[in-house]
């Protein structure tokens, strides 16, 4: 926008000086000009008085020789009754006797004096000015002054150069204002443009500030942007109490839960019961920190990671785990649920002796992520449907696949949408979306589609350990590609 209005000002200014100067320069070229001519017509009207007292050639001489022009050998007079070398081109001139330097030819002279009034006609090297004068006698004399073209363009190229610079202080001057104009749009524009760029990365604190030199319509802009900021603070905060406030209800629930689990006494079944009320307790304590953590500090984000608030007892989850041990972890949990449902099971690349496959996501992400799908086959097929959990190594990746013996995903595409369930009822439509996020958070990819070995879904999840593009010296920088979920049928 800046160097547009700059191009705009310089155009209009040019335009504008053009249309100024160009009749302002021709119209000194025209004064200069008619300057020489009259200077010529002063110089012939300084002889007259003499041609009307005498006729005599040396007292014409000396007269001539008394004027500006004579001296400069650039004036001639013609005198009637005598037959003289008019040129000095060998041309007889009958009639007239010439004193002086002339330039016109025996023709123009006796044209001018048949016309009996001022005549300018073309010379070598410039112009002729002829006035006819009545003599004493009774004849008619010509006054012949001589213009070179340097005197008809005197001054002229020193006003052009003049005017010429006139016009490039002109333009030099409208660029300048241009400029400072396009700095207070361009400035303006910019600290909003920044703000919404640092809005949308998840900075709620960022307000663009009021400047007294930006222009009215920015100032609004500005005005309005902060007022929709401050509108999205004070949503979100309300939603993230409204969820903690929901959460909190489920303690009541849970207490009843952990009651009942006691009265189970000892046992394999009341032992996982306990196992699975205490991490019941401990995602909704969590649930509670991270929203009202991020309520109270504003904390940007919508992953399902551990926020910080005052009332947080326990220190945030770290954004790195070995996917390995964490998925070794959930599988060791659902595998006695397994057995009780008669359900073969195999975990692979997952072993205790297996090298870290560390990923940047947190642990209890990553759980939450490989319950959901392993939650959705024992709840979406029969029993006695086989799994099948694998862990891969690439050099920028660990991949995750779930898949299952069961019937398969009907319509992988509405699965994938959010509180859209790939089961039908009973489903909420958030257990594929909480995966896609963690992948996502590492700018990875979800991959549904159906297994090759087992013949039912297979969930591949793709968690990037290392920006896919290389960048070698000199060469520009790339950017991550922009995360995905993927169909394969």
């Amino acid at each position: 926008m800046r160097w547009a209005l700059v191009k705009v000002c310089v155009a209009v200014t040019t335009m504008v000086a053009l249309a100024f100067l160009l009749p302002l320069g021709l119209m000194v070229r025209e004064t200069a000009r008619d300057r020489a001519f009259s200077g010529a017509e002063r110089q012939a009207a300084a002889i007259g008085p003499a041609l009307a007292i005498t006729g005599d050639p040396g007292e014409l001489t000396r007269a001539l020789a008394s004027t500006q022009a004579g001296a400069a050998g650039m004036m001639a007079v013609h005198v009637p009754g005598h037959t003289a070398v008019a040129d000095g081109s060998g041309t007889r001139v009958t009639g007239l006797t010439t004193i002086g330097t002339p330039r016109a030819t025996s023709d123009q002279i006796l044209g001018a004096a048949a016309a009996g009034h001022p005549v300018s006609t073309g010379v070598p090297g410039g112009f002729a000015y002829l006035e006819p004068v009545a003599v004493g006698s009774g004849g008619i004399a010509v006054v012949e002054v001589f213009i070179p073209n340097a005197t008809l363009s005197q001054g002229v190229v020193a006003a052009w150069l003049v005017l010429t610079g006139v016009a490039v202080v002109l333009v030099l001057i409208s660029v300048l204002v241009a400029d400072r104009l396009g700095t207070r749009i361009v400035g303006s524009a910019r600290r909003l443009a920044g703000a919404a760029r640092a809005l949308g990365a998840g900075d709620l604190a960022v307000r663009v500030p009021q400047a007294d030199d930006s222009p009215p319509e920015l100032r609004d802009a500005a005005a309005a942007f902060n007022a929709m900021a401050d509108r999205v603070v004070r949503l979100v905060a309300a939603e993230r109490e409204l969820a903690a406030d929901l959460s909190h209800r489920l303690r009541t629930p849970l207490t009843v839960l952990r009651l009942n689990a006691a009265a189970l006494g000892q046992g394999d079944v009341a032992e996982q019961t306990r196992h699975a009320v205490d991490q019941l307790e401990r995602e909704v304590d969590q649930i509670i920190h991270t929203a009202r953590g991020r309520s109270q500090g504003l904390i940007p984000g919508d992953g399902t990671g551990a926020g910080s608030g005052a009332d947080d007892d326990a220190a945030p989850a770290p954004l790195s785990c070995d996917a390995a041990e964490a998925i070794r972890d959930r599988v060791a949990f659902w595998s006695a649920l397994a057995e009780d449902e008669g359900r073969d099971w195999r975990l692979s690349g997952a072993d205790s002796d297996a090298p870290p496959a560390l990923v940047p996501v947190a642990t209890a992400d990553l759980g939450a992520a490989l319950d959901s799908l392993l939650g959705n086959i024992f709840r979406h097929t029969p029993e006695g449907t086989a799994f099948a959990v694998d862990v891969h190594r690439a050099a920028d990746a660990v991949i995750v696949m779930v898949s299952d013996a069961g019937p398969g995903i009907a319509d992988t595409e509405a699965a994938l949408r959010r509180g859209h369930g790939a089961g039908g009822a009973g489903s909420t439509g958030l257990g594929l979306d909480i995966v896609r996020r963690v992948a996502e958070s590492t700018g990875g990819e979800v991959e549904v589609g159906r297994s090759a070995i087992l013949g039912g879904s297979e969930i591949r999840i793709r968690l990037q350990t290392a920006p896919t593009g290389t960048r070698s010296p000199g060469s520009r920088s790339r950017r991550r590609p922009a995360p995905r979920v993927r169909l394969v049928r």
